[in-house]
């Protein structure tokens, strides 16, 4: 395999490190019993996923960031294709976002981690 690309971890569930192994236990983050349960270790290459104690605090700024993008793209395209409808913008974006939370919070946890961890090229595997 190719050197792991952090986008592609990020995006698909995948270890940062190796590509390959899964970073939450469940596929689908709307499985809402399960949907915040990660691995502590990839099943791959055995990278750390708890760094340390309380190190995800720092997918906050991340979560945040997903959020306001979200909401400003969300509001330039209500305003340039929906301008007669703009007051019903508080009312549809609320329950978009609640909806969108268990998305945002796997992604702004992968990004965090992906940002601390270096990809391990496949002639440095054993």
């Amino acid at each position: 395999m190719a050197k792991p690309n952090k986008i592609y971890s990020v995006l698909f569930n995948k270890c940062p490190q190796c590509g390959e192994g899964d970073f939450f236990i469940t596929k689908s983050a709307y499985n809402l019993r399960n949907f915040d349960k990660m691995n502590r270790h990839c099943p791959s290459c055995g990278a750390d996923f708890v760094p340390e104690p309380g190190f995800y605090q720092g997918a906050l700024y991340i979560s945040y960031a997903l959020y306001v993008a979200f909401m400003v793209i969300y509001f330039l395209i209500f305003v340039n294709f929906f301008r007669e409808y703009l007051d019903y913008f508080l009312v549809s974006i609320i329950p978009i976002l609640v909806i969108l939370t268990p998305l945002f919070y796997r992604m702004a946890r992968r990004t965090w981690l992906a940002l601390f961890i270096k990809p391990v090229s496949s002639e440095g595997r054993a």
